[in-house]
Order: structure tokens, then sequence, then C-alpha cells
């Protein structure tokens, strides 16, 4: 191997274990916030699902509850987890948010959240970043943690 190769391959390792090092150190800090948030609201019992989302039923629905392909009409206020700022809500308004669910079109982490929910209920939602808008930081912060206040107006149910 020449020696302008052996320089290149160097280079790379050093990139990738210093790409790696700080990835981790931001998904500790993501998890850290999110730890930080529930001491600081111990009154919130979120249940940690497998995939990682933190879910809590703020208000039992009492019609149906969600399936697959059926169409769920939501009200939602999505706040930074950090500093519990606003950034996207339909909440006062007329126009719920109608999505089908199980079909991929809403934030993974949303999604699964709102799957778990009933006609009427209403759920906080903390959605980690990798269940969320991505670590990459393209289109919204990395490594940014979400809550969700949700409620479930109206289903319709799919084919």
């Amino acid at each position: 191997m020449s020696g302008k190769n052996s320089l290149i391959l160097f280079t790379l390792i050093i990139f990738t274990v210093t790409s790696c090092l700080s990835t981790k150190s931001f998904e500790k800090q993501e998890e850290s916030l999110i730890q930080d948030y529930l001491k600081d609201n111990p009154d919130l019992n979120f249940e940690l699902k497998p995939s990682g989302l933190y879910y809590l039923e703020t208000v039992a629905g009492t019609g149906p509850a969600i399936e697959a392909y059926d169409t769920a009409y939501i009200f939602y206020t999505a706040k930074y987890l950090s500093n519990e700022r606003i950034f996207s809500t339909n909440t006062g308004t007329t126009d719920t948010l109608i999505s089908p669910i199980g079909g991929g079109y809403l934030l993974e982490g949303f999604e699964e959240g709102v799957s778990y929910m009933s006609e009427g209920g209403e759920s906080l939602l903390i959605v980690p970043s990798y269940l969320g808008y991505g670590q990459s930081g393209y289109f919204f912060p990395a490594y940014t943690p979400i809550l969700y206040e949700v409620s479930l107006v109206k289903i319709v149910r799919g084919i």
C-alpha cells in the first residue's frame, strides 16, 4: 500500500471513529433531556414502549379503539421537549389533522402513539428523534425529542 493510500485509509478511520463518538454523545444528551423532563414532571407517569416512545393516556377515550388503516381525525400540539416551545399545532381550530393510521403517513412515533388511543381520548407522547424528525438535522434540529399533546376526535373505519 502506498503512503498516499495509507494516509487516506488512516483519515477515513479517524473520521469514522470520531463520528461515532460524537453520535453517541448526541444520543446521550437526548436521552438525558428526556430523563430530566420525566424527573421534573413526576406526576406524569409515562409508559416506555419497546420502540422507545414514551406514552401517557391523560383522558381515556370512550369510543372505539383505533385499528390499522382507520382514518384518524386529530388535534395536536407539538413542542420541543427542551423548552416546551410550541412549533406546530392545530388545537383551537376547526381543522383536524386527518390521516390513515398504519400507512406510514405520519411520523413513526406520532403514529405509534395514536395507535394506542380510542376515539375521544387524549394522550401525551414523548417522541425521541429516531422516531420523529430524525438525527440528521436536515429539516429539524438533530437529536431533538418532541412532546405531543394529542386528542383523537373521530375515527372512520378503514376498508
